[in-house]
């Protein structure tokens, strides 16, 4: 299977109708935190931040699709659609095992025949994971997966949401070699999902190390420089501001932009900002407090790339 880019040119988003704190998933995702705010509220506050990130994006030059959300059946997390699928350069469309049943609604057919009708993405087949539901083995996309697309390398933690069966399913079916690892934040909490803790760029890679359990942590290390990449090493507290969860896009003209929520750029130090500066030609980010608070997510949760090929 041949690699395929690093960074998207297109961005899917789910523009969310009933945003609210998850309480099927607040269990396993120590990021989510309560908020004295109603329904409503919460609603407007997310729709708000939800299309001021859509219009920086578009406005630097990625191409942004975005598609209602559904009142019925009820997903308080439709806004982070990577967890449920991710698109390929060849064609192949990937659905995935989700923990929380209320999430599982979020796969939506409309939405991929959408992005082929509306939008004129080609499919040539699905992969679909969702089977291994039944069996309580799960993989949310590229929150359990932080891909190198180029080099076919898919780094997992390890979860209750990230199974290793359905990871080398996956694998086998994608052609991906897997660097799979445990990882806890400072209290020892598993980490909920690989991109909160790294992201792989084309030329660079963020990583909160000293969270990957230590007899994996210099092999992790080890297959990320192998790519060339320069390492951009997060504290605990700058992945707790979301820090891991950047992505990076390019645009129609090939720029390449990094995307981020104003809570991890400003976690950043001068140098780690000058070190993610060289790797981009500019950096997009947007203040969505209540997403990741209520959400425990950000930005890159709320991208789902896609590479498929045009008609």
């Amino acid at each position: 299977m041949p690699s395929e880019p690093q960074a998207a040119t297109d961005v899917l988003m789910i523009r969310p109708v009933r945003f609210m704190g998850n309480p099927q998933t607040s269990a396993s995702n120590a990021f989510q935190q309560r908020a004295a705010m109603s329904a409503d509220e919460a609603q407007r506050l997310a729709r708000a931040e939800f299309d001021d990130l859509a219009e920086r994006l578009a406005s630097a030059g990625v191409g942004v699709h975005v598609i209602e959300d559904t009142l019925d059946p009820h997903t308080p997390d439709s806004i982070f659609p990577n967890n449920w699928v991710s698109f390929h350069a060849d064609g192949t469309v990937v659905l995935y095992p989700m923990l929380a049943p209320n999430r599982r609604a979020e796969r939506r057919a409309d939405v991929l025949e959408a992005l082929s009708a509306r939008e004129g993405f080609f499919t040539a087949r699905i992969v679909d994971l969702s089977h291994h539901e039944r069996e309580g083995k799960f993989l949310e996309g590229t929150g359990s997966l932080v891909l190198d697309r180029t080099n076919r390398v898919a780094y997992a933690c390890l979860s209750a949401r990230t199974d290793l069966d359905v990871l080398g399913d996956f694998a086998q079916q994608l052609d991906y070699d897997v660097v799979a690892f445990e990882a806890t934040d400072s209290t020892g909490f598993p980490i909920y999902h690989t991109n909160v803790l790294m992201c792989v760029g084309t030329g660079f890679a963020a990583v909160c190390s000293a969270a990957i359990r230590e007899n994996a942590r210099a092999a992790v290390l080890e297959r990320l420089r192998a790519g060339g990449r320069a390492l951009l090493e997060l504290s605990y507290e700058q992945m707790h501001a979301f820090a891991g969860n950047m992505l990076e896009l390019r645009t129609s003209s090939d720029k390449s932009v990094i995307a981020m929520s104003t809570r991890a750029f400003e976690s950043l130090s001068r140098e780690q900002r000058h070190l993610a500066e060289l790797h981009a030609d500019s950096i997009v980010s947007v203040p969505i407090p209540t997403i990741e608070n209520l959400g425990g997510g950000s930005v890159r949760c709320m991208l789902a790339e896609v590479f498929l090929p045009r008609r």
